[in-house]
């Protein structure tokens, strides 16, 4: 189990780029099945999750080659499905969230699909009902193995169809769209996702020969095509990165620039963080964030009442920050809640942030009170392990706000979704070691 030792209290200064988004890789990644022709894909982070599904592909049989830092090509003209079946597979498979959505391409394509029940972050229930009942309609027979939790759909044909989502699901939607661009017939889909991450793959797939109309809409209609096509795609910048590095520089209280974010795609994000009273200033496609040498106020609602800041679907704010707000809060001028709707484990790091002496209400699994500092008390340093990716980059910023010298074990979560994140960090002056 790797370690970070970070001392704390030190300001930063300079230049940051974001690395390519990790949602979005795990996505169009899978869709590389859909075609035997050659798919080129950029800016892709080196990051645990996606390099574990960059090697479950070679296993599926997928020729990758490696054209230089972040960008690859990829052939899937000889997949070995029997693969899918073996304990290998059960075994690789089991570890990556992100996994699942290689269901939707495999059905499409060869008419058969699985999956074991995937792993990821311990922050709560994550339903693949969406998913399945997607590929039902379509015309699939759905299976699942409950001694070996290994998920089966399989189809001689898939047939478009009406359907109305129960749930705005970004992984279930992507899983969708990749089994219904090569079905027969039309395919709408309602209270789909919206996610940029989510255009972008549907971008990748017209650009294939995908006939696909309302992207960027809830509303998507689907004409299937025999076959589609290579391409060449380019990752968006991270958004879930960018939010961290704007809640670093204000937790620290350093100037920092954050290279090439794509601001058109970042949606709530800079307003969510200027609700705390950080300043967040656009300079063409770059973020600036001031040093806030005399801190930053919480923005109460006009009728006075405490603010609360909730996750919802696109173009709501994204659930994945919830946690670096809620750690930016703690040294905030005022009160906020936090409600994070969607997974009802995700809060349970505040106990971290209570020995480090922030004041934090768990109202219940789903809601916290912050009680900010205003910096008149410093957080203190401590002994943590990170439970989940987003935790523990949001105990990282604690850490390097506090005074002393913290140390932060389980460290490969945060190596899930984040690239050479120390070195990255030294780079702007950051005091911290990997163990």
């Amino acid at each position: 189990m790797g370690t970070f030792r970070i001392e704390g209290g030190h300001q930063l200064t300079g230049e940051i780029t974001p690395q390519g988004a990790k949602n979005e890789a795990l996505q169009i990644l899978c869709a590389v099945l859909l075609t035997p022709e050659k798919v080129t894909i950029n800016n892709i982070p080196d990051i645990v999750d996606v390099n574990k599904l960059i090697d479950l592909l070679e296993d599926l049989g997928v020729k990758i080659q490696k054209k230089g830092p972040g960008s690859y090509t990829f052939k899937a003209d000889d997949v070995n499905l029997d693969y899918l079946q073996s304990d290998q597979f059960k075994q690789d498979g089991r570890g990556l969230r992100g996994s699942i959505m290689l269901v939707g391409p495999l059905l499409s394509r060869f008419g058969k699909g699985y999956i074991p029940k995937p792993g990821g972050d311990k922050i709560g229930r994550r339903r693949l009902d969406t998913h399945f009942e997607g590929f039902i309609k379509l015309g699939a027979t759905f299976r699942y193995n409950r001694e070996e939790y290994f998920y089966g759909v399989e189809a001689k044909k898939l047939v478009g169809t009406y359907m109305l989502l129960d749930e705005a699901s970004v992984t279930g939607t992507a899983n969708i769209v990749m089994a219904a661009v090569l079905a027969e017939g039309k395919t709408t889909i309602y209270n789909a996702a919206c996610e940029p991450y989510l255009q972008q793959l549907c971008k990748m797939l017209v650009r294939m020969g995908a006939k696909i109309s309302g992207i960027g809409s809830n509303l998507l209609h689907i004409e299937g095509v025999d076959s589609l096509g290579g391409t060449e795609h380019t990752m968006l910048p991270d958004m879930i990165e960018i939010g961290s590095w704007i809640g670093l520089a204000a937790m620290t209280k350093s100037e920092l620039t954050i290279k090439n974010v794509s601001w058109d795609d970042l949606g709530q994000i800079p307003l969510a963080f200027e609700k705390l009273g950080i300043t967040v200033e656009r300079q063409n496609d770059d973020i600036h964030i001031p040093r806030h040498d005399k801190g930053y106020q919480v923005q109460n609602y006009i009728d006075g009442s405490i603010l609360t800041i909730a996750d919802a679907p696109w173009p709501g704010l994204t659930p994945d920050l919830l946690s670096i707000l809620l750690v930016v809060a703690t040294q905030a001028k005022g009160e906020v809640v936090i409600h994070q709707k969607m997974f009802e484990s995700r809060l349970f790091f505040v106990d971290k942030l209570l020995d480090m002496g922030a004041k934090i209400i768990l109202c219940d699994p789903h809601r916290a009170t912050v009680i900010g500092h205003n910096f008149q008390s410093t957080l203190k340093a401590t002994v943590m392990t990170s439970p989940d990716i987003r935790a523990g980059v949001s105990l990282l910023i604690a850490a390097l706000s506090a005074r002393g010298t913290s140390t932060i074990h389980n460290i490969e979560q945060i190596d899930r979704g984040y690239e050479n994140i120390d070195g990255r960090l030294r780079a702007i002056g950051a005091k911290i070691d990997r163990v």
